[in-house]
């Protein structure tokens, strides 16, 4: 017992470290015991749409919150092109128009029928908040003239129909700052979108309020979020396995915590 006691840290940071990577090295995933009714209502929404419906998601994060959101706009955007639903891009943070690009390009490998400025796209960066909203509101087109690749979104098929935000069948904000406040104020109260939300789980329960007054239509909850809709989907991809990899990980920390404890206690000299 002495010796565990002694023992190196840096071993225990080996262990963590390789517990962590493995359930990505090995895409062993562990079971999600149930979906949540948030998640579940932002999938049903979409599963009970038409096909050519449209919704927007707005990339509202950076690559430090990427391990979270990006599983999460995966798994939308394979669930909504299986649909045949259009699907429009926008950003209203500057990296976020290259996690929409990512995203896109990742899910459009396995849909190559789908077509970009057909089926999908992405209108990219725009500065302004809440007026950005607002003038979606109103007149998309007029709010963005063209796509980030600077097509005229006139000759667009994907925005065929689409001249405000009514025109959408939902709006999904995937954030990690303070932008689904706007979407919600802005969005839903004043255009009568119906937003859904996708955000940090350090996030989340700012927003369960709003579940409960039907002022946004789903929440999906962090890395938590994304395991439940592709468990949804039916598929095992970074949300299962960021999951497992996180589990795994309190798992032993929680056994090292009593281990220390166990060899402190056996091994204190008594008075």
């Amino acid at each position: 017992m002495q010796r565990f006691v002694a023992l190196d840290r840096r071993w225990i940071f080996l262990v963590i470290g390789l517990a962590v990577a493995a359930p990505f090295l090995f895409h062993w995933a562990l079971p999600v015991a149930s979906v949540s009714d948030r998640t579940k209502n932002v999938y049903d929404y979409i599963e009970a749409a038409k096909p050519g419906d449209a919704i927007l998601i707005s990339f509202s994060y950076g690559p430090a919150a990427m391990p979270e959101l990006h599983p999460m706009a995966l798994a939308v955007l394979r669930h909504a092109l299986s649909k045949d639903l259009r699907v429009v891009a926008m950003s209203m943070s500057v990296q976020g128009s290259l996690m929409a690009d990512d995203a896109l390009a990742k899910v459009a490998k396995d849909f190559p029928n789908k077509k970009d400025g057909t089926d999908f796209v992405n209108l990219g960066f725009k500065p302004g908040g809440y007026l950005v909203v607002l003038g979606m509101g109103d007149n998309i087109p007029k709010t963005y003239p063209a796509d980030s690749k600077k097509r005229p979104l006139g000759t667009l098929p994907v925005m065929r129909g689409l001249m405000g935000l009514k025109d959408l069948r939902m709006v999904l904000d995937l954030a990690s700052s303070r932008t689904p406040d706007t979407w919600i104020l802005f969005g839903h109260e004043r255009f009568k979108a119906d937003v859904a939300l996708g955000v940090t789980a350090v996030m989340a329960t700012d927003y369960y309020p709003y579940l409960s007054t039907k002022q946004i239509l789903g929440l999906l909850n962090g890395l938590r979020g994304a395991a439940d809709y592709e468990a949804l989907l039916g598929r095992q991809d970074n949300g299962f396995l960021g999951m497992t990899s996180q589990s795994v990980a309190h798992l032993l920390i929680i056994l090292f915590v009593l281990l220390g404890n166990i060899g402190y206690f056996a091994t204190r000299k008594r008075p």
